[in-house]
C-alpha cells in the first residue's frame, strides 16, 4: 500500500487506465462480433442467391430435356419444325420454330421502337437540358416504370390495334402490335441505363471537341455518343432481354396463332405466350408438359446469351 502525508493513497489515473482497457476490450469483443455476424449475413444472402439460381437453372434444365430424352421428340423437328398439333392422337407434332421466330421478331422490332427513342430522350436529358430536362422526363420514366404489363396490353388493344387495322388492314393483331407495345416497355429501362451511359463520359472530351470549334450537336454524335457506344449497346441489350421474356402484354396484342406470319400485320406468337396458353391445359408428366418445359429451356438459354452478350460490351468499355 502506498502511504502519503501519513494517509493510504490509491493511485486513481492507474484505475481509470485499467477501467479505461477493460472498457475497450469489452468493446472491441462485441464489434468484432458484429462484424462477424454482418459477414454471416451478407454471406448467407450471396450463397442464396447463387443457390437459387443454380437450382432453377438445374431444374429447368432436368424438366426442358425430358421431352427428347424420355418422350423421344426430335429435337431437329422441334426447333426447325412450323406444324405446332399437340392434339392430335394419331400424329401430334411439336414444331417450335414459329414461336422462337415470334419471340425474336417481337425483341428485335421491340428494340427498334426502343433504342432511337430512349437514346435521344438520355440525350435530351444529359447534353441538352441538363438543368431541367432530367426534373421533367425522370417522372415520366418513373412512371412508365410502375405501369402494370395488363395496362400496356389494354392500351394496345384499345389504340394500337385499331390504328394498325384502319392503316394497314387486317385484324390489327400481329407482330407490329407486339413490337410497339413492348417497345414502351422496355423504353425506361433503355433511356436510363443510356443517360447513366451519357453521363460517366467525361467533362475534358466534350470541351476538348469544344476548344477545336465543334458545335454541341457535332459534339454529341462525334464524341459523346461514340464514346459512350459500349454502354448505349449495353442498354439496347438489357432491354432486348427484357422485351425477350414478356408474356402477358404481347398476349394480348399479338393475335396468338400458331403458323409462322409472313408479314408484320399477321397474327403470330411467341414462346412465353404459348406457354401461359397452354401449360394449364396438361397435366404433370404428359408430353405437351415436357415440350412447354423445352420452350421455358430456350428462354433460359436466351436468357444467358443476352448476359454473355452484355458482360462482353461492359469488358469492352472498360477497355475502350
Amino acid at each position: 500500500m502506498i502511504v502519503k502525508n501519513g494517509e493510504p493513497y490509491v493511485d486513481d489515473t492507474a484505475i481509470n487506465r485499467r477501467l479505461i482497457k477493460k472498457d475497450l476490450s469489452y468493446k472491441t469483443i462485441f464489434s468484432k462480433k458484429r462484424e462477424y455476424r454482418g459477414k454471416i449475413l451478407v454471406f448467407i444472402s450471396a450463397s442464396f442467391i447463387m443457390a437459387a439460381t443454380i437450382a432453377i437453372t438445374l431444374f429447368l434444365t432436368f424438366q426442358g430435356i425430358r421431352s427428347f430424352t424420355v418422350d423421344r421428340v426430335n429435337i431437329i423437328s422441334f426447333l426447325a419444325g412450323l406444324n405446332w398439333n399437340p392434339t392430335d392422337v394419331q400424329h401430334p407434332s411439336y414444331g417450335a420454330f414459329p414461336f422462337i421466330f415470334g419471340s425474336l421478331s417481337v425483341t428485335i422490332l421491340a428494340a427498334l421502337v426502343a433504342a432511337p427513342i430512349g437514346i435521344g430522350s438520355a440525350l435530351f436529358m444529359t447534353e441538352i437540358a441538363k438543368k431541367w430536362g432530367q426534373k421533367f422526363l425522370q417522372p415520366i420514366i418513373e412512371i412508365l416504370v410502375g405501369i402494370p404489363s395488363v395496362v400496356y396490353g389494354l392500351i394496345g388493344m384499345s389504340v394500337i390495334i385499331p390504328f394498325i387495322r384502319s392503316q394497314f388492314g387486317g385484324l390489327g393483331f400481329g407482330l407490329l402490335a407486339g413490337a410497339i407495345v413492348v417497345g414502351v416497355m422496355i423504353l425506361p429501362t433503355v433511356t436510363s441505363i443510356a443517360a447513366d451511359a451519357l453521363k460517366s463520359v467525361p467533362d475534358d472530351l466534350r470541351h476538348a471537341s469544344y476548344a477545336l470549334g465543334a458545335t454541341k450537336w457535332q459534339t454529341i454524335y462525334k464524341v459523346v455518343i461514340p464514346a459512350a457506344l459500349p454502354s448505349l449497346l449495353t442498354a439496347i441489350v438489357l432491354g432486348m432481354s427484357r422485351a425477350f421474356g414478356e408474356a402477358l402484354a404481347v398476349q394480348m396484342v399479338i393475335g396468338n396463332a400458331k403458323d409462322l406470319p409472313h408479314s408484320l400485320i399477321e397474327p403470330a406468337a411467341t414462346l412465353t405466350t404459348i406457354i401461359t396458353l397452354s401449360m394449364g391445359h396438361t397435366t404433370d408428366g404428359s408430353v405437351l408438359n415436357d415440350v412447354l418445359w423445352s420452350l421455358g429451356l430456350i428462354l433460359l438459354v436466351m436468357s444467358y446469351i443476352f448476359i454473355i452478350l452484355i458482360r462482353f460490351l461492359s469488358r469492352r468499355g472498360r477497355l475502350l
